[in-house]
């Protein structure tokens, strides 16, 4: 059997989402996820062929949970086919511009990018060396969420605090999704004939976790997350950005810790916390549309604060060519992108409101009128990301 195909491997603290793509042909052969691990209920899903399937893992770790996917992979005929495994990693700090393979040195400089990113490098470095073991003699690549957004200037990486915190401690934004930008990025301008060396390209990622990106001539100028994933935009359960001092004033007021206001604003904000009602934005969506006023005055602030940096952004970049919805929320919620794009209408942007409701489920294209500037929804991939760049790092 020609080995043609990547395991593509997105290890978090309790799961570990996985791809078999070829990436000559750009076919899925199977994708799924290992979840709730480290508990008694660690299970282990995937789709293959349109065909769902799921088996129980135990009390599985990582490592457990390729050991099972191994066998999986083995069962469908897939492992002989394997040429190499591909590792996303949250964060490489200011060591990674670009992906590369996995060399010892590599692996120190992840670990030293923990204290930047403890909840994820730790689960990604977990994957990669468990993927060593388990895989033995296939070579190994890294692809970082951070890596896309290294082309920022220093006026937008830079935050207005004493500069040795940057010099000595690394403190700067340092952006995330990188991966899903510089996918969505090039096929928004293919699709719509556009050099993306010569192109001015709004991107809003929104999901759970939400940001956008400024990208021009197919580089990132400008982005919402920051240090951590908190920054920013109105997010599942993050409250994106507040006033500093909050963490003073709750400790003084009602005598919060910083950890019970980090966890606060991490794990119990942003539309969980403002809905009052639950994180997902299909839950708040269908009660606005029921009439209550506190889920529409929810969604009006997600897309208050997401119009407000994006129209910031274009003024960064001089010009619009198109402005791209992507992610869970981006790609399927029509009510946002109409609420958003018409907050934008000083950019010259007009619904299509028959292009925008039919465009949903993995769908892409222009959702705006003919003549207007572009708005348009493009499903992001990242998984053939993570593939394409370990094929070219391994060819």
């Amino acid at each position: 059997m020609s080995k043609d195909s990547i395991l593509v491997i997105n290890c978090g603290s309790s799961s570990l989402k996985f791809a078999v793509i070829n990436p000559g042909t750009e076919e899925e052969k199977i994708n799924g996820i290992a979840e709730r691990l480290g508990s008694s209920e660690a299970v282990l899903r995937w789709k293959i062929n349109g065909e769902k399937g799921s088996q129980t893992l135990g009390l599985a770790a990582h490592e457990a949970a390729l050991e099972g996917l191994m066998g999986l992979l083995r069962e469908e005929g897939l492992i002989e086919g394997i040429s190499a495994i591909g590792h996303r990693v949250v964060h490489g700090g200011e060591n990674f511009s670009e992906s590369c393979l996995v060399t010892d040195e590599v692996l120190e400089a992840i670990e030293d990018c923990i204290k930047l990113a403890p909840l994820h490098n730790p689960a990604n470095l977990t994957g990669i060396r468990a993927a060593q073991k388990i895989f033995p003699g296939l070579p190994n690549a890294v692809v970082f969420d951070t890596a896309f957004h290294q082309s920022m200037p220093a006026e937008a990486y830079l935050y207005p605090i004493p500069y040795s915190l940057y010099k000595e401690q690394g403190v700067r934004r340092y952006g995330f999704h990188g991966t899903s930008y510089r996918y969505v990025g090039q096929a928004a301008a293919d699709m719509l004939g556009l050099d993306i060396n010569n192109s001015n390209i709004l991107v809003a990622h929104l999901g759970n976790g939400a940001s956008a990106c400024a990208i021009k001539n197919g580089k990132s100028i400008d982005t919402t997350m920051g240090l951590t994933p908190l920054e920013g935009l109105v997010m599942g359960t993050r409250s994106g950005d507040v006033d500093p001092n909050l963490f003073s004033f709750l400790n003084k007021t009602l005598g919060y810790s910083l950890d019970e206001t980090t966890d606060m604003l991490n794990k119990k904000s942003g539309l969980l916390g403002l809905s009052e009602m639950d994180s997902d934005c299909r839950v708040i969506e269908d009660a606005a549309v029921e009439g209550n006023e506190h889920a529409q005055l929810t969604l009006d602030v997600f897309c208050h604060v997401l119009a407000e940096k994006l129209a910031g952004f274009a003024a960064a970049m001089g010009k619009i060519d198109a402005l791209v919805f992507t992610g869970g929320i981006g790609e399927n919620s029509s009510i946002i992108r109409k609420n958003v794009i018409e907050r934008l209408s000083i950019f010259g942007f007009e619904l299509n409101e028959k292009l925008n409701d039919e465009t949903f489920r993995g769908k892409s294209g222009v959702i705006t009128q003919e003549g207007s500037t572009v708005g348009m929804v493009v499903a992001t991939n990242e998984e053939l990301m993570i593939s394409r760049d370990t094929q070219a790092l391994t060819a």
